[in-house]
This record gives structure tokens, sequence and C-alpha cells, in this order.
């Protein structure tokens, strides 16, 4: 066994400024975007342009003020993903970031983009790699060749409505090929229209660990919560962040359903966060939320619906600690 299989075989969380052993991470949102170039995804929506270095920075500052420790940013490479201003954020905020690997949707990706020609085999040793040396800092326009310290601790995919068709089988083949070769966990954005069970036999199929897979936003890409049960049911963890997001459904909806799922017995298996883009962020649009809404708000509101501090402490910490480990040995 090589020195680098030694490694691979111990449990630690990757962030942007190194490992951490699990137990450091103690309130965490699992699925923020903290900074995205003005790319493709800006001339789609304007709000998916977070590119201000010093508000980005005054946002985490004050969730780590608030008591947040960790967030995972799930912007991944090729589409707007800033390393070098998550590796400065991380080491000044002293917020333990958690970036991606991985792709998003096609559409955030403009025609001619590598991503859409490059091989299967090409696709996995590129994603390992920003797992295992760093990620790449100049993939948005040309195939990447420039690498910076802070290495990926997350692989991102996204499962659109039209499924695994096109492009979408081999970006998952890959990444699933590089999930298993390192033990990274792997985060789905699960669009509406979508068929998650699907998507679960997949996996299942290629014998991805199911109890390393995260499905997110399920909490408004799909209303029947016996889905949600099913997935959880076999190991998934769901992580919801339609929170203060009220043209989909208020507060008061989303503690429902975070309550349901508690007490059907699914609270080791359920996530939270805020899925921030420029509008929600209050440093860069005023009457948004901001990153400390979970803390300041969501969480007294779960409370006064009953939740309990256990019950919060596995949702914000516990759950978060085994789903970001890495754990090549699973």
């Amino acid at each position: 066994m090589t020195t680098a299989d030694k490694e691979l075989t111990m449990t630690y969380i990757q962030t942007v400024t190194g490992r951490m052993p699990p137990e450091s991470l103690c309130f965490c949102h699992c699925h923020e975007h903290l900074m995205i170039t003005k790319g493709r995804s800006y001339l789609i929506n304007k709000a998916l342009c977070i590119d201000n270095y010093e508000k980005t920075l005054t946002e985490l500052v004050q969730f780590r003020t608030g008591g947040g420790t960790t967030i995972v940013d799930a912007q991944p490479g090729g589409c707007g993903r800033d390393a070098d201003a998550l590796y400065r954020l991380g080491q000044e905020s002293g917020v333990q970031i958690i970036a991606s690997a991985g792709f998003h949707k096609m559409i955030f990706y403009p025609r001619g983009h590598w991503i859409f020609d490059i091989r299967r085999e090409a696709l996995a040793e590129l994603f390992l790699r920003e797992l295992t040396e760093g990620m790449y800092t100049d993939c948005d326009e040309t195939w990447p060749r420039r690498t910076c310290g802070a290495k990926a601790g997350i692989i991102k995919c996204a499962y659109d409505a039209c499924g695994l068709v096109l492009q979408y089988g081999k970006l998952f083949d890959a990444a699933v090929d590089a999930a298993i070769r390192t033990g990274a966990p792997l985060m789905v954005h699960i669009e509406r229209g979508a068929a998650p069970l699907k998507l679960m036999s997949y996996l299942d199929r290629r014998q991805m660990p199911l109890n390393r897979v995260i499905f997110c936003h399920m909490d408004r890409a799909e209303d029947d919560l016996a889905v949600h049960k099913e997935v959880c049911r076999h190991g998934i963890y769901l992580e919801y962040d339609t929170i203060g997001r009220f043209k989909y459904h208020s507060d008061e909806r989303e503690a429902e359903i975070f309550a349901e799922m508690f007490a059907a017995g699914y609270e080791d298996h359920i996530l939270f966060s805020l899925d921030t883009t420029r509008e929600r962020l209050k440093s860069y649009t005023p009457e948004g939320i901001g990153l400390t809404y979970i803390l300041d708000t969501f969480v007294p509101l779960l409370k006064s619906k009953g939740i309990t501090e256990a019950q919060l402490k596995k949702i914000s910490c516990t759950n978060c600690r085994k789903i970001l480990t890495f754990d090549k040995a699973n």
C-alpha cells in the first residue's frame, strides 16, 4: 500500500485550507454559493453572480460570529467557481469552506465548452485531481491547466428533468468513478421534474454507497414526501434549503416538512442550508436574508414547532460530519 493509499483510508473532512478532523465541524450549511464569477450563469439569471470578495467575507464573518463553523460551496469547476477566492475566504474568515469538484446543469455551460466533448475517463481523472491535488482555476472557457493548492472536498452533480440522457450519463458515470476511488461524498442538485428514485436506482447499480450521497433541494423539487422517505430509507441524505425562499413556500411549511420527516424516523438523514444567491446575501442585497438566517430565524422556528436540541444538533452537526467525511473504506 502506497503512502497515498494509506492517507485515503483515513477519515477526514477536506476544506480549502486543508484536511480537518470531523469533530471540528460544529454547525454546517451543506449547500451554499459564496463566489460565482460573472459568466454564463449571470446571462441566465443575474442573481447567479456573486463576485465581490469583501461582501462575501462580511457574510462569512457574520456567520462565524453567529455560531456557524462550516459551509459547503456548491459551485463546481467550469461554470463560475472561484477557487482562489474560496481559499482566501477560508483563511481570512475562519469558516471551514468545503469546495466542489463536479458539474452543474448543462444550461450553465456555453456552447463549445470542453465539458461537452470530454471523454468519461478523462473527466473522472479531472475530478480525481481536483480532490487529491488541487482545483483548477482556468476552466471556465478553456481546457483546465492551472491549479491552486486548495483541494475540493465534495463532488457536485446536477440531475436535470431530462434524466441521464445526452451528456448527463457520461457526467454521472465520471463523478461516481471519482467518488468511489477517493471516498468523497457525492452531492446532487435535484431539478423539479426529475425522478429521484430512478437516480437512486442508477447509483445503486453503479455500486455507489448510498450513504455517501446527498440529494439537494428535494423540499421544492419533489412534493411527495413519500419519495423523500423512500430515498432516506436507502441511506441517502436529503439537504433541505427552501428556507427564506418565499416564492416556493413559507418557512412554516418548511418547518412542517422537517417535522414530518423527523416523525417518520429520518432525522439522521436530514441536512439544511440556504442555497444562496446574490439576492439572498444581505451584504449584496440589503433586503436579502443573509447567511445567518438559519441561526437567527429558522432554528428558533424549528424549536417553536417542537424540534429538540438533539435533533437540531443532528441536522446541523452530526449528520454533516458523517456525510462530509472522506472514507475510502466505505
